[in-house]
């Protein structure tokens, strides 16, 4: 990757090509999920008014499927439904 661009440029340019979720982020980049998130959050304005869009797989629950969370650009600690917590984590991707 390129050195010369911010962690932000860096995590747009690989989100255009291939998906990656924010754990992943955080291990490439060294950051936090927490971090890797506010990037995406900030990567998703930036493309406004552009004809690329930031695509979302919500996360999912492994016991019974839920994927309706409030917030997508999250990573829950369990179900809302079965109060499971093995969440499955949201997955990014620019197209």
């Amino acid at each position: 990757m390129d050195t010369e661009q911010t962690t932000r440029q860096q995590i747009a340019d690989l989100l255009r090509e291939e998906p990656a979720t924010p754990s992943g982020l955080s291990e490439e980049f060294g950051i936090s999920v927490g971090a890797a998130l506010r990037h995406v959050e900030h990567v998703s304005k930036s493309l406004d008014g552009t004809d690329e869009e930031l695509l979302v797989r919500p996360p999912e629950c492994r016991e019974c499927g839920f994927s309706d969370f409030d917030d997508p650009l999250n990573v829950p600690s369990r179900c809302p439904e079965c109060k499971h917590e093995g969440i499955e984590e949201p997955a990014f991707k620019i197209e």
